[in-house]
């Protein structure tokens, strides 16, 4: 739905593997995060009017994101150390 949009340089996008297929499937590579700044300025304008901080938006996404990441590799780790317990006592 959105990855589209997302599509330029210098840019990296995690997905799940159904996103991923479905963009495969129908999706078009193009360079589009570019497109309609002036548009995409008037945004920004309006949410600040809205009185939303986007600063304090980024750096909350941001934090939420970074731990999202910790948490699914301090999981991921505590399957492989798990596995290598069930293998070391066989």
């Amino acid at each position: 739905m959105y990855v589209e949009d997302l599509i330029g340089p210098e840019t990296v996008n995690t997905m799940p593997e159904e996103t991923m297929d479905a963009f495969q499937d129908h999706g078009e590579v193009a360079l589009t995060l570019e497109r309609d700044l002036d548009e995409a300025h008037r945004v920004f304008e309006r949410i600040a009017e809205a009185g939303v901080d986007y600063d304090d938006v980024v750096v909350r996404l941001e934090q939420e994101g970074v731990q999202k990441f910790s948490d699914s590799f301090a999981e991921l780790l505590d399957g492989v150390r798990a596995k290598r317990g069930e293998l070391v006592s066989a």
